[in-house]
């Protein structure tokens, strides 16, 4: 596990001039949940990943629903749970809850909770839901950690993209078991891998694998002049310093959830190579003409590979109770 790495260094270069240096200074503060905050609270903000380009998100719903139109939402709303069925639902980290709105709107009957420390993110979310005519739905901006849960309180208990941000991942599971109904689920759509980003050798050379597939010109890195020639990991201190939660015990989840929980459904859908290969570069596959179409196939097909030998970084799962 490296400490501090080269890519740190870009990495400081390429937020101060996509994010700007008050982004950068917030850094400073003395206190871990300032710093986590900053990275959440800005909800127009300029960055670049993996999760932007379309192709890539049609991937993602084949290789989770099987469908390259649908979506995990659609897939976990008419697939899986009995339409007639009433459901009290809690999204813990919910952020901006773009994806609790897609589920308020497909599900009516669904009486759905988002719950987050950030209050400006929780404020933009109960906008959106009030443009949208969504009665359905209720927005605390409080740490779930501070907040008492009620036994049996909730009938589905959902994480997109925010466990991986909790400590004590067992403690804190056997929470969520404790509110959910008998027959409840737990939902997760996380990032299950290395804690803190701490690649194991062998993937850092795969993704530079992946890397030299890509011809120079799609190699510029979102807004700067500098070229992604190499990847070298992520240092742990910048990690902490960052945001002190990201990713903190990531590698603790599927262990401690297996404990607690019965998988109903677990489908993994990469990232190891896609997500640190195409940060920084993504805004190239926003809109592909043939060569580009190529290119990105090529290096599905290259994570693929990967993905028949090692286990997946982000994972799709649906657990019901011990």
């Amino acid at each position: 596990m490296a400490f501090i790495t080269i890519e740190d260094f870009r990495d400081i270069y390429l937020k101060s001039v996509q994010r700007g240096l008050p982004f950068l200074l917030s850094k400073l503060s003395p206190s871990g949940k300032s710093r986590t905050k900053s990275s959440f609270n800005e909800t127009d903000i300029r960055i670049d990943t993996w999760s932007m380009i379309p192709l890539v998100q049609k991937r993602w719903n084949r290789m989770i629903t099987g469908d390259e139109t649908m979506t995990y939402e659609t897939y976990l709303s008419k697939k899986l749970i009995p339409e007639e069925q009433k459901i009290r639902m809690l999204s813990i980290g919910s952020g901006v809850c773009s994806h609790e709105i897609k589920l308020a709107q497909l599900n009516s009957h669904w009486d759905i909770t988002c719950i987050d420390f950030s209050e400006q993110l929780i404020q933009e979310a109960a906008k959106t839901a009030s443009e949208n005519g969504l009665v359905n739905m209720h927005f605390l901006a409080e740490d779930i950690l501070a907040h008492p849960l009620p036994e049996n309180g909730y009938d589905l208990v959902f994480f997109h993209g925010s466990l991986h941000h909790f400590k004590n991942m067992e403690s804190f599971l056997q929470k969520i078991h404790r509110t959910l109904s008998p027959s409840g689920w737990l939902v997760i759509n996380e990032y299950v891998g290395a804690n803190r980003l701490q690649y194991p050798k062998y993937q850092i050379e795969a993704i530079n694998q992946g890397l030299s597939l890509i011809e120079k010109q799609y190699r510029k890195m979102f807004c700067s002049n500098l070229y992604k020639n190499k990847y070298y990991g992520s240092g742990r201190l910048r990690m902490i310093v960052s945001d002190p939660s990201e990713c903190v015990e990531s590698a603790n989840i599927l262990p401690s959830i297996h404990k607690f929980f019965s998988i109903k459904e677990e489908k993994g859908y990469g990232g190891n190579i896609l997500m640190p290969l195409l940060k920084d570069l993504s805004h190239h596959f926003l809109e592909c003409n043939q060569n580009q179409t190529l290119l990105l196939q090529q290096l599905f097909e290259f994570e693929d590979q990967y993905l028949q030998k090692y286990p997946s970084d982000f994972l799709f799962g649906i657990y019901v109770k011990n």
